[in-house]
């Protein structure tokens, strides 16, 4: 196909480049981490398990019956190693075949981001006393680690009821002051104070001491 001439007088017109093109032209790294090569994932956990374990390149080798030369080819990604040096490997770093592969799932990462026009209101105890909830994080995962919510009260608030449930709780006061109960003790909540406590002991807002409260509540769920 014959590209059709410039008019005179006007630059030649050159076809976009994605933003794709324009940062492999800049040299700017792809941060794509899904595509990461699986042994480059699998030599990062190696090279962080035996630094864990205070040994040496040689060290390793010497346990796991293979050269040190090799070790360091298959920690920088540039070979994949067989399924028998990978079991020799873990062996000689004291962990299941299966504890390794765990740990390369978990060095993945994930990301998440919840817009403010995203954020569910959910109902709790408490929804029908004059509370409100904004789920912060949506946890897709087999184990939830953790409930992060945004919590709001006024005195419309016709009473306080009372918490309990596994794990953790944080809360950091953004807004107003509020008496919370915690077992037989009872705590001023400032704006700017961190409270935390256990979940299991029953607990709950005491006593709104301004017109309005807001704080965040993060509930962490203990292995």
């Amino acid at each position: 196909m014959v590209k059709p001439k410039a008019r005179r007088g006007q630059p030649e017109r050159r076809p976009r480049r994605s933003a794709t093109q324009k940062a492999k032209a800049k040299n700017v790294p792809d941060t794509d981490t899904a595509n990461v090569p699986l042994e480059k994932r699998i030599g990062e956990v190696l090279k962080q398990l035996r630094l864990e374990a205070n040994l040496t390149l040689a060290d390793l080798s010497v346990g796991a019956r293979t050269s040190s030369a090799m070790l360091s080819r298959i920690e920088n990604g540039m070979a994949m190693a067989s399924l028998d040096t990978l079991e020799r490997l873990c062996l000689a770093l004291g962990i299941d075949l299966s504890d390794l592969f765990k740990r390369i799932d978990r060095n993945k990462g994930t990301a998440q981001l919840v817009k403010k026009t995203e954020q569910m209101e959910v109902v709790r105890v408490g929804t029908k006393y004059g509370y409100t909830y904004r789920l912060l994080s949506y946890d897709k995962g087999p184990k939830k680690l953790f409930d992060p919510f945004f919590v709001e009260m006024d005195k419309k608030t016709q009473s306080y009821p009372r918490f309990s449930h596994p794990g953790t709780e944080f809360i950091y006061v953004l807004q107003g002051r509020v008496e919370y109960r915690f077992g037989e003790h009872t705590y001023l909540l400032e704006p700017g104070d961190a409270f935390t406590f256990s979940g299991n002991v029953v607990h709950g807002p005491e006593r709104l001491l301004d017109d309005q409260a807001r704080f965040l509540s993060i509930i962490m769920y203990n292995d």
